[in-house]
């Protein structure tokens, strides 16, 4: 069957190929009733408009911008990302925008792509991936009123629209379990330091410390990139120190958690026999792992979904300026926990 056109439902619903158009914006010089029979007819054929017929009604580009704020190979050789994404994109195909993804290896140029999409008219918002300490790109979205949401949470900001889960309560809560069950030296394997998401964790960690009268200590703190790789370099220093300086490791990441285990393992380490091994995100590697990786879970996809319908909401609806979610986290215990 030929794909149905607009003049298809014109002819059917006996009104004109503009008429169709109106109501697929949405215009209020359209009765409703006009509305409604249009419609009905688009449903009987089997019509979508996609994002180019509705781009020509509206003088809109009906796309919207993901910015990755890493070179894209290594943003998606993280689960994460991937995981994201493919909300974002559900939810981008389900109204008809399109998705352009952006990456950038500095914050100028990260600035730089972002705004040139939105003065290019390329994108008509933008959903931001990374928080830094310093934002340069979103104090000049907050600047210039362009629509965006970010995944995560800005310090320079408070009230913007975001998505995020609560990372302080997160692991301040996982390592108070941690300690009930034993576990006294803990380490924690984190990112990179000037991003928001590492420093809340980090922050919920030493609270969790100091909470149950144990001392944080500085040399069992460690720093790497969210890769896999670097959980294995970074754990072997740690593991250098020996069982009777550390009991666990708690990654910022699962992929770093994942380097743990392999670097426990190339040492010798029985997990979680001589040292357990805990991580965050829940992706699909941590329940295929042996053992099973023990992990904080976020619901990644739903907040890639939450993130582009606020933004559409944004961008649709003037009045709309976004809002804050927060998403709830959990425990998943698995073997690599002494339980």
């Amino acid at each position: 069957m030929d794909q149905v056109t607009i003049k298809d439902v014109a002819r059917v619903a006996e009104v004109s190929p503009s008429t169709v158009s109106r109501v697929i914006s949405d215009s209020s010089q359209i009765s409703s009733e006009t509305k409604e029979r249009v419609r009905a007819v688009m449903d009987s054929l089997g019509y979508h408009p996609n994002a180019i017929a509705r781009s020509l009604v509206n003088q809109r580009c009906n796309s919207i911008g993901l910015v990755m704020a890493r070179p894209t190979d290594r943003a998606l050789a993280n689960p994460f990302f991937n995981d994201i994404i493919q909300g974002i994109a559900a939810v981008t195909q389900q109204e008809n925008f399109s998705l352009m993804l952006t990456s950038a290896d500095s914050y100028e140029s990260e600035t730089r792509e972002a705004l040139n999409l939105l003065k290019k008219r390329q994108v008509e918002g933008l959903i931001l991936m990374a928080s830094r300490t310093s934002g340069e790109i979103i104090t000049t979205l907050v600047r210039e009123n362009y629509p965006f949401v970010l995944v995560g949470r800005s310090q320079e900001h408070k009230e913007i629209p975001r998505v995020d889960n609560n990372n302080i309560k997160a692991v301040k809560e996982t390592v108070r379990e941690l300690i009930a069950k034993g576990y006294s030296n803990i380490a924690f394997l984190s990112g990179p330091k000037d991003y928001v998401v590492c420093q809340d964790r980090l922050q919920g960690y030493r609270e969790a410390l100091a909470e149950a009268g144990l001392v944080f200590r500085p040399e069992l703190i460690s720093y790497a990139e969210f890769s896999y790789e670097a959980g294995i370099k970074k754990a072997h220093n740690l593991l250098a120190r020996g069982q009777q300086q550390i009991d666990l490791i708690f990654g910022a990441d699962d992929l770093l958690a994942l380097g743990a285990l392999r670097a426990a393992e190339a040492r010798g380490w029985k997990v979680p026999d001589d040292i357990g091994i805990i991580g965050f995100n829940d992706t699909p590697a941590a329940s295929l792992v042996n053992p099973g990786l023990t992990t904080v879970k976020i619901p990644i996809k739903e907040m890639g979904e939450r993130a582009a319908r606020m933004l559409i909401s944004i961008i649709e609806d003037h009045k709309y300026q976004g809002e804050e979610v927060i998403i709830p986290t959990e425990i998943v215990w698995r073997d690599s926990v002494l339980l």
